[in-house]
């Protein structure tokens, strides 16, 4: 039985309906089922009702099934358990479910939709009666639903409050049930996606969310549906390109997946293509942003290629905006590209009222009459008319707005409809080209799902002509029904919104926030050319052949995982290997604090005989294979890893396996010694000799490395291996030495070299450190450099040492700022470690500061003070493993005097307001705005005749305004982080007089959300004409007439959700009333890259 009843018995209205209205009998049973089975919105395939007598009740047994009954084209029955399912009390309730009679019979992949309400009623009186209701998707694994506890006993047998009779009378009842069987055109309806399969079902894949990616995600399947892009965006070249840095080839590679994979496909080579590290893509951003930066990348890319001017062809239209005078013949107008069309929704009840809003004409008369060339002032009618449409036309739905009493963006969820097919030519100038209709159908809704401050984005999609609306939700594709697309995006209360119940208002409450943002409509002429269907030679060769052999690659590391039970690594030390190692015994394996040593490795089948492992070894180290032998590495008890006994060679059966299981216990893997005899003829080294390591600790280069081995009989002393050292080393016979044994970590003993090896306790695969006896003065000038004058010490450094890997902080890796590594001991201070960085970087370790980071990220973490002089054991915690990361910035002072100064950095701008360099400064804390000023004139230049003062301020939050300090501020009380600007006051501005206005001016782009630049402030003076106004903006920004031409210029005013209005040559701006945030707005193109999009965010760059 399904234990989810007991979830459900809350949900389903078990108890009767409060409402104070007539009581219908279960025997009517159409109006019995409109009152008690709420209308979910889905069309109804079959009604049926079933009733079932049950008398002698309590002599039922615990579980009975009732007749089968069809509906729907599926048989049905009635599961009951008179005295609850065994998870209730025995006794105590009564169970009842709708059960899917013989689901084995049934197809394999069966489904049935149903809503059914059970009832058990009185069999006198059919008003007396205890009702539920629920609805499920059946299937082979849940094919019964119902209530583990639809009613208690006693309430059954007992009458209750406002009845005559109890439900059960003398033992007896009526069961019932009422089922509707749904449609599901969709096939989805109701399904829990459990081992649902997009591809198969759908045709399509869908796309891995980063975090908060799905904006991107809608933007980006939208777009590999529109054909005719993506056909683009393979035509440009990227055979040389690498994924992470290109965004042509991240996007074509992405594509491709989306193609041919039939799993999710992943956004992460993409994103790190357009430059964003984690962070940046967890920002939900503006899609329309989002789509005119990519389109702009894309479009540059394609230049001088096969899809030169394709983005263009697919997606910009021409509007005009007009002022056209009535009574006289006077025009005068300007002609503008777009890429998509920004819609207002408030106010507005459907596309076509929004369409009319947009081309609205405002009639200029009275006090606004327009001040025609040559024919002064004149009644005027001014709007925008659209020239042409392209043929993939994109709307943005105004969706979000600024609310003034809020001071804050809102979203905005009214009812706003948009139909499946919309003609636009009513909205054409009377001179367009009219010889294809200007019919459009629509292929594409963007919808956002929530608030303001997140949610969530999805894409309803139509392919193409023949293929259904798809839902694109992330890595879930789903056929999606007509109302769907349209009604449930449309916002506001769903039309139909009658059903009082519990349930039916929380689908209301939840539809208001998800609606359409975006609308593609593709030109009906234009249909078969976007859309054309796609074949292999769409796709470049050289993209399929790269990710072709990438997933052979892939396939093959997952067959090696799969299989890898099967196998074992046996890594193989050589004598070669020994003499590169620096360390303790003879390679590192898992030491903490190093990474591992570099050893030839082999796969090997766990059930590989010795014999043929041991000749595949000689052919790969081109021995014979009478010329080697293998040692087997042991885990000693001290924790040293050493040679212990040499595999026989005489046993055919033995398997590697066994040898690790017997000879190495307690390892994943097979550690080898590769023992090689030089002269098989010669006898081999009698049972009584043992094999010992040697290591050379060398002062002047102060390392230590493997020396090769030598066979010791045990009775010979230890001092006679002086003369065998001294031969190897090609030294003078003679030369004194002392000798170590290397016992453990932080056991390092000087040998007795009158002692036997055996009465040293020396064994086999045992390790013996020598050097050169030095005099007493040598040892004492290596130590008074800092250096290790034996290898006690030398070892303690050793088990001590760490990786730094030292990074600058703010700038990438340079030849200034190179990114570099140094081996410290972590018993070493500070001071050590900004003396060896000042060494490496020529630069003054005082003027070095350093930042700890974060062990999982790098990113940073805090600034390292001087003064603790801390050592690096606590300087690296919590970092555990080998290596730390550590940022540092070369510094023009001392960090001590850091410690007392606030270190500032200011964007001057000018006279022009143009950012025309960056100024830091270091300060002290209780220096003034003012005194930052003072510092700041004598590193700029200002212009001869002008004021000679300068104002710093910082920018508002949205990117209109300036906010302008005092002067007497102390710099070190300005909250940290902060970006100071700073600009000339012009004497006009100094000059102005108590008629003059002084206003704030600031760029932006098309939209006002997308501020851009500086903002500056500027003076409006009495009576002067705007085409005035504008020569002296036109001087105050320093720029050329052509570029001047490009500008439009807009009153803002903070106080309404209006459109900027836009100023004509003759208006006054004077005479406008201007409120403490209202602006002049210079709508151009962005050419700073300082976009400051919406309020505090980050504007969308993207790089690659």
């Amino acid at each position: 039985m399904n234990d989810t009843m007991d979830t459900l018995d809350e949900k389903a209205n078990g108890s009767p309906s409060m409402e104070i209205d007539e009581i219908v009998s279960v025997r009517s049973h159409e109006a019995f089922a409109a009152k008690h089975m709420p209308d979910l919105g889905q069309d109804v395939k079959d009604f049926q009702v079933f009733t079932w007598r049950l008398d002698n009740w309590k002599k039922l047994d615990k579980k009975l099934t009732s007749p089968e009954f069809e509906c729907g084209g599926h048989k049905w029955r009635i599961l009951l358990f008179p005295f609850g399912n065994s998870n209730a009390p025995p006794n105590d309730t009564v169970s009842v479910y709708l059960d899917y009679a013989e689901p084995k019979k049934a197809p394999e992949g069966w489904h049935a939709c149903a809503q059914f309400a059970l009832v058990i009623s009185n069999i006198h009186d059919p008003t007396v009666f205890t009702v539920s209701h629920a609805h499920h998707r059946f299937i082979a694994e849940e094919c019964d639903w119902g209530f583990t506890r639809f009613s208690e006993l006693r309430k059954l047998f007992n009458t209750q409050e406002g009845q005559l009779r109890p439900t059960i009378e003398n033992e007896s009842a009526d069961i019932s049930v009422f089922v509707r069987v749904l449609e599901d055109p969709t096939g989805v309806l109701w399904h829990n996606f459990v081992n649902y399969d997009s591809k198969k079902e759908t045709g399509f894949v869908g796309l891995k969310n980063q975090g908060a990616t799905c904006y991107m995600n809608s933007l980006l399947q939208s777009l590999f549906c529109t054909r005719y892009f993506r056909k683009a965006v393979f035509q440009i070249p990227t055979e040389d390109d690498l994924p992470t840095e290109s965004v042509s080839l991240a996007l074509q590679r992405v594509f491709y997946h989306l193609q041919t994979s039939d799993q999710p496909v992943g956004t992460t080579e993409l994103t790190k293509s357009f430059g964003w590290k984690s962070l940046d893509s967890f920002l939900q951003h503006d899609v329309q942003e989002f789509n005119r930066v990519l389109q702009d990348k894309l479009e540059s890319k394609m230049k001088g290629t096969k899809a030169e001017g394709a983005i263009a062809k697919l997606f910009v239209g021409k509007m005009k905006s007009y002022i056209k005078c009535v009574n006289v013949e006077y025009e005068s107008s300007r002609t503008e590209e777009f890429n998509d069309i920004q819609l207002n929704v408030k106010g507005m009840r459907n596309l076509y009222e929004s369409f009319k809003d947009y081309v609205a004409v405002e009639n200029m008369d009275g006090e606004n009459k327009y001040q025609a060339e040559g024919f002064g002032l004149q009644d005027a009618k001014k709007g925008i008319i659209f020239e042409s449409f392209p043929p993939v036309l994109h709307l943005q739905l105004k969706r979000f707005e600024y609310d003034i009493q809020r001071d804050a963006m809102v979203k905005i969820n009214d009812r706003h409809e948009f139909p499946f097919e919309i003609d636009l030519g009513e909205f054409l100038d009377a001179n367009a080209d009219r010889s294809k209709p200007w019919k459009y159908k629509l292929t594409g809704v963007l919808v956002h799902s929530g608030d303001l401050h997140g949610g969530h984005y999805f894409a309803l999609i139509k392919p193409d002509r023949e293929t259904r609306w798809l839902k694109f939700d992330d890595d879930r594709v789903t056929p999606v029904t007509d109302k769907e697309v349209l009604e449930e995006n449309y916002g506001g209360e769903p039309l139909n919104s009658s059903p009082p119940t519990a349930q039916r208002n929380q689908v209301r409450a939840m539809k208001r926030f998800t609606n359409a943002y975006m609308l593609v409509y593709i030109r009906e002429s234009a249909m078969d050319e976007v859309l054309a269907p796609f074949t292999e030679e769409d796709t470049p060769p050289h993209l399929k052949r790269r990710l072709d052999e990438e997933r052979l690659q892939i396939e093959a590391k997952k067959r090696e995982r799969e299989e890898q039970h099967l196998f074992l690594t046996a890594k193989v030390i050589t004598d070669e290997t020994f003499s590169r190692h620096e360390g303790f015994d003879l390679a590192t394996f898992d030491e903490k604090n190093w990474p591992p040593s570099d050893l030839p490795s082999f796969r090997v089948l766990k059930q590989e005989t010795y014999s043929v492992f041991k000749s595949r070894v000689a052919q790969h180290f081109n021995y014979p294979e009478n010329q080697i032998r293998l040692w087997v590495l042991v885990n000693r008890q001290n924790k040293t890893v050493r040679p212990d006994t040499a595999i026989p060679e005489n046993e055919s059966t033995l398997t590697v396996e066994v040898i690790r299981n017997n000879m190495a216990a307690r390892q994943n893997d097979l550690r080898l010694y590769l023992d090689v005899i030089t002269d098989p003829s010669k006898p081999e080294p009698s049972p009584q000799s043992i094999m010992v390591f040697l290591k050379h600790f060398d002062t002047s280069k102060q390392n230590l490395l493997g020396a090769g081995k030598v066979y010791m009989p045990r009775t010979c002393k230890v001092g006679d291996l002086v003369p065998i050292i001294n031969e190897r080393m090609r030294w003078t016979p003679g030369t004194p030495l002392k000798l170590y044994e290397e016992i453990k970590p932080g056991m390092i003993e000087l040998m007795k070299p009158k002692l036997s090896f055996a009465q040293s306790e020396i064994q086999d695969g045992d390790v013996i450190c020598f050097q050169v006896e030095l005099p007493e003065k040598e040892i004492h000038d290596l130590e008074s450099q800092g250096l290790h004058s034996n290898p006690i010490h030398f070892y303690d450094f050793i088990q001590n040492r760490v990786m730094i890997i030292f990074r600058p902080k703010y700038d990438d890796p340079d030849h200034d700022h190179p990114e570099f590594s140094l081996v410290l001991s972590k018993k070493q201070n500070y001071d050590t470690m900004s003396t060896k960085a000042g060494e490496y970087l020529r630069h003054d370790p005082i003027k070095l500061r350093f930042t700890t980071t974060h062990a999982n990220n790098a990113n940073a973490k805090s600034v390292l003070k001087r003064s603790l002089n801390q050592n690096l054991a606590e300087i690296m915690t919590p970092y555990f493993t080998a290596s730390a990361v550590i940022l540092y910035e070369k510094l023009d002072v001392s960090i001590v005097e850091l410690e007392t100064k606030r270190s500032l950095k200011v964007i001057w701008t000018g006279i022009h307001n143009k950012e025309e360099g960056t100024f830091p400064f270091l300060l002290p804390k209780t220096s003034s705005v003012h005194d930052l000023a003072d510092n700041l004139a004598k590193q700029v230049t200002l212009s001869p005749s002008g004021s000679g003062k300068i104002r710093i301020f910082e920018i508002s939050r949205d990117g209109k305004n300036q906010k302008e300090f005092t002067g007497s501020e102390m710099i070190g009380n300005i909250p940290d982080p902060v970006d100071l600007y700073a600009e000339e006051i012009p004497r006009e501005e100094l000059e102005a007089d108590d008629a003059d206005k002084v206003i704030g001016v600031f760029h932006f782009s098309r939209e006002l959300t997308r501020a851009h630049g500086v903002p500056f402030k500027f003076v409006v003076k009495r009576g002067e004409k705007f085409c005035d106004t504008k020569k002296r903006l036109q001087a105050r920004l320093g720029v050329s007439d052509k570029d001047i031409a490009k500008y439009r210029f807009a009153l803002i005013q903070a106080s309404t959700f209006k459109q900027p209005s836009y100023i004509e040559d003759d208006d006054t701006i004077y005479e406008h009333q201007f409120a403490p945030e209202d602006v002049l707005g210079l709508d151009h193109i962005d050419k700073s890259g300082r976009a400051k999009a919406g309020v505090a965010e980050k504007a969308i760059v993207i790089r690659g």
